[in-house]
């Protein structure tokens, strides 16, 4: 098999220094000579600057292209997961000892996936900085959200938006639900609204 060159996610690290020095993507924008766009699909992945654009934009966040692509993070376009690789099924350390999550993405990635089988502590709230979808893979649950309690089975999904509290329990034995979640250090606000 060809050993393919692992691409680095430069954005994240841009975004970060941005952060750290409480800029604005126009500032930097005007301090690089690039553009607000370019550089918001840069910090979203979406756009991957060339050598001479990313110094402009080390320049402009004090740094040098060198210490962002050191502090970038590795990115696979492609990582499969198989049922016995991975983190394996753990038991939760809020739950019931029959209770077990394993996480589906390995890595710091923007997206997170954890399969539950079991029940958990169903007091804990949880509420997430971005959106989340649970999906009931097996059994049944019962999940509280804004003041209303859903009965999903089998094939049912809830979409949560960023903000909603909400808890839940299972309410058949070994119930399996997939979330699948923005990562919480992921700002899903477009920042070039700013």
């Amino acid at each position: 098999m060809d050993e393919q060159k692992e691409t680095l996610r430069v954005g994240s690290a841009v975004r970060r220094r941005r952060r750290q020095l409480e800029l604005t993507l126009a500032v930097v924008a005007e301090r690089s000579g690039l553009s607000v766009p370019f550089l918001s699909q840069v910090e979203n992945e979406r756009a991957r600057p060339s050598s001479r654009s990313l110094q402009r934009v080390a320049d402009a966040l004090r740094t040098t292209d060198v210490e962002l692509l050191a502090a970038a993070d590795p990115a696979c376009t492609v990582d499969l997961t198989r049922a016995e690789e991975g983190d394996a099924a753990t038991p939760s350390p809020s739950s019931p000892d029959a209770a077990r999550i394993r996480n589906l993405v390995r890595g710091h990635h923007q997206l997170h996936a954890i399969e539950f089988t079991g029940d958990h502590d169903e007091g804990r709230e949880f509420q997430h900085r971005n959106d989340e979808l649970m999906y009931v893979v097996g059994g049944a649950v019962e999940v509280e959200a804004e003041g209303r309690a859903y009965r999903l089975g089998r094939g049912d999904s809830l979409y949560l938006t960023g903000g909603v509290r909400h808890r839940w329990r299972a309410t058949v034995p070994d119930s399996q639900v997939l979330v699948v979640a923005v990562g919480d250090h992921i700002d899903a606000v477009d920042d070039s609204r700013r």
